[in-house]
């Protein structure tokens, strides 16, 4: 099975600007109740990042930061692994294992396709459960 077949599109996305302070980028993900936000591309030929509960608790709790005065772009992790939407999801697996991470990106010619979490993974494992 291909990523593309269980990924999570990325019209249905949120994303943020890099410039946007941390607590907006909080105040979004407790809005959409998501874990994590696409931080977008600077320019065209950019990178995009990634912003997760674990940046946020790494930058302002255990660092002593500031929500106001810290940006999405001080935190987020830029470039964001990222994987093509063509590829097995068993090696995407693989690169999660490896870079124990529980989120990637999805990119075709740097632009965004979606995302694929582990959470996609585990829930198409247990389609033949049910």
């Amino acid at each position: 099975m291909l990523v593309e077949n269980i990924m999570t599109p990325a019209d249905k996305l949120i994303k943020i600007s890099p410039m946007a302070t941390v607590r907006e980028a909080l105040e979004l993900m407790k809005k959409n109740s998501i874990r994590s936000i696409i931080v977008d591309k600077v320019n065209p030929h950019g990178a995009y990042g990634l912003i997760t509960f674990k940046n946020i608790l790494q930058s302002i709790v255990a660092e002593d930061g500031d929500i106001d005065l810290l940006n999405v772009y001080d935190i987020a992790s830029t470039p964001a692994i990222s994987v093509s939407a063509k590829l097995d999801i068993k090696y995407a697996s693989q690169m999660m294992i490896k870079n124990s991470i529980k989120r990637i990106l999805i990119l075709d010619n740097n632009e965004l396709k979606g995302i694929l979490t582990m959470t996609d993974i585990i829930e198409t494992l247990m389609e033949p459960i049910d």
